[in-house]
């Protein structure tokens, strides 16, 4: 699951990381270490630029919505539900197929943070039955420091009460695919508490390796078959996580405070 993540590198920075041909200096976003489902947040993508006289694909960062509105919806209401797509069933989930097969992403964090919770309390999550409490949160990032490359997809929906030259008229909305969560050790474990990211819950975002970057990006890979290889996880021991302050729970609270390592887990939460 990625429910919030943190983005503060600057995109010029990310331009340069990327290799990005394209962007918009007046579209870029501020710093956010506490980003939430429906906030805009910088994506990475591969695509023809508009009224370009070269039909080539360019590398471009944008500013996408995160939560994902299907092509077809009526309306974009459930945008919000739509934040994680499983890797599992991309290429059935009608809202997922198209935009796996013709329309990735990559988006850029410096990690995500997972909030851990009893053993018998996440069996039930997994199974369906109940919606965990959130307790101590976590913080995971690549080991090394380098960026989270987060695959994802995109998709644009069209607003019909809109006239065509609103500038609200198109929306373009995107998720991050979820896998499941490592069971070998973390590359750095936090002093006490999980020693693995499937103690901290069941689901990962994606990361997708420099390797695979260019690929994942590529319009005209489209076999569905092809591109299920490039959803195989990262290997393993690339990850560390520590426990952050439960602010982190509030959305309303934003700033770098919230990446602070604690020495222990908060009293009173659990793990």
């Amino acid at each position: 699951m990625c429910g919030r993540y943190a983005a503060s590198r600057r995109p010029e920075d990310l331009v340069g990381l990327f290799g990005v041909e394209k962007w918009e200096p007046e579209e870029a976003l501020a710093p956010d270490w506490n980003v939430a489902p429906t906030k805009e947040v910088h994506v990475v993508l591969d695509r023809p630029v508009k009224d370009a006289p070269d039909p080539r694909p360019v590398r471009q960062l944008r500013v996408l919505k995160w939560g994902l509105v299907p092509s077809w919806a009526k309306n974009p209401e459930g945008a919000a539900r739509m934040i994680n797509a499983r890797a599992e069933t991309l290429a059935e989930k009608p809202s997922f197929r198209r935009p796996f097969a013709q329309r990735r992403c990559i988006i850029p964090a410096d990690g995500y943070y997972e909030w851990v919770t009893a053993h018998d309390e996440r069996e039930l999550e997994v199974e369906g039955k109940k919606k965990r409490a959130r307790k101590q949160p976590y913080f995971v990032l690549p080991a090394d420091g380098s960026v989270f490359a987060m695959a994802g997809i995109y998709e644009f929906w069209r607003d019909r009460t809109l006239p065509d030259e609103h500038p609200l008229a198109w929306w373009v909305t995107c998720s991050v695919i979820t896998t499941e969560a490592e069971t070998g050790p973390l590359g750095v474990a936090p002093a006490e508490g999980p020693r693995s990211l499937s103690d901290i819950h069941p689901r990962m975002p994606l990361m997708l390796t420099p390797d695979k970057w260019d690929p994942w990006l590529d319009p005209a890979r489209t076999d569905v078959e092809e591109l299920q290889d490039l959803l195989a996880p990262p290997p393993g021991g690339l990850m560390r996580a520590y426990p952050v302050s439960t602010a982190v729970s509030n959305v309303r609270n934003n700033g770098p405070e919230l990446l602070e390592e604690l020495a222990a887990p908060e009293e009173g939460t659990l793990f």
